[in-house]
This record gives C-alpha cells, structure tokens and sequence, in this order.
C-alpha cells in the first residue's frame, strides 16, 4: 500500500502596507455625489409614495405614461384611455410615422417592417374607436369607411411582409398611407 507523503510548507504571507483610514473613506466630492443621489432618490421615492396614497391602492394612473407602456405583467402593451383628442394626435403620429419607414420598406428591413406594423395596429385599433367622437355627425359615415379601408390595408400589408411579396407589400403600403392620409384630413 502507497500512501502519499504530505508536506509541511511554511505558510506564505504576504505583507501588505497599513491601511489607513483616509484612504478608506470617499473624497468630500465623491461623498457629495453620492448624497446627492441618494437624496434624489429619496425624494422621488416619496413622490411615487405619495401618489400611490393620494390615489388609493394600485397602480398610480399620473405615473403611466400617457400613450402607453409595456406591462412585464401580462406581456401586452397597457394602453390607458385617451381623451379623443389625444386619440387623434396619435393617428397624426402614427400617419407620420408609416411615412417614414419607406427606408426601411425599400431596404427590405422586413423585421422591423413587421414589429412597427404591428405595434401600430395594436394603438390604431382603440385610438380609431375613441378619436371617432371628436367628429361631428356629418363625417362620421365617411370616417367609418375610412378606418375600415385603413385596418384591411394595414392586415393585408402585414400579411404580405410576412411571406415576404416585395410587390404586393409595397402596393398595400401605398393604399395603408392613402387610407391614413384620407383619416387624418377627416380628423382636421
């Protein structure tokens, strides 16, 4: 039988310097900053503290962003209600918004197509419903046609990213852009 000889090596120390105390504690600057930012963070802590009280229990309504944030909760996009008029801005914005990923349409982008699409369908459909009681009785017929034009544009370009068709995608992008177009001169 072998049994392994063990080795009794002197223990290695290494010598450091004494640590001083100064050389421990922040420098006055550093120690401002980070007073500062615990102050900052103290005071904002007791605004949203605040607010919650004032509101009752849940989430505070002032604190959510007014055109919608993303609930890690029910993995959808929470989308508060809009007065009709901020309703149509966002019709506006998103008009503005389809104009400009023509880029990203004719560099064949079809991912970034797709998301944008999508997150635009997902506020369009409500802010349609809403922003139509800002009409009068007069073009609410029209209105009615029109956003009807405008969701079947905007399925049917979505559709034809999807596969990707190059033609058909840019034929109903154009008739997605006429239909907004008509939409927000309805909405004035």
């Amino acid at each position: 039988m072998m049994t392994m000889a063990t080795t009794n090596a002197p223990a290695v120390t290494i010598l450091h310097p004494p640590i001083k105390a100064s050389s421990i504690s922040p420098s006055p600057p550093q120690q401002n900053v980070m007073t500062t930012n615990r102050r900052n963070l103290f005071q904002k802590a007791l605004v949203i503290l605040a607010t919650t009280t004032s509101l009752g229990v849940g989430t505070p309504v002032a604190l959510a962003q007014n055109w919608g944030t993303h609930s890690f909760i029910k993995e959808y996009y929470f989308m508060p209600d809009l007065s009709p008029e901020d309703s149509a801005a966002r019709i506006r914005q998103t008009a503005e918004g389809l104009h400009s990923i023509r880029d990203m349409l004719e560099s064949m982008a079809w991912r970034y197509v797709m998301f944008y699409i999508r997150v635009k369908q997902a506020y369009l459909r409500k802010d349609l419903k809403i922003a139509f009681f800002t009409l009068p009785e007069s073009r609410q017929d029209d209105y009615i046609r029109v956003a009807n034009e405008l969701t079947d544009n905007i399925a049917m370009f979505d559709r034809h990213v999807r596969t990707p068709r190059v033609y058909e995608s840019y034929l109903y992008y154009e008739k997605t852009l006429e239909s907004i177009d008509e939409l927000v001169a309805l909405l004035g």
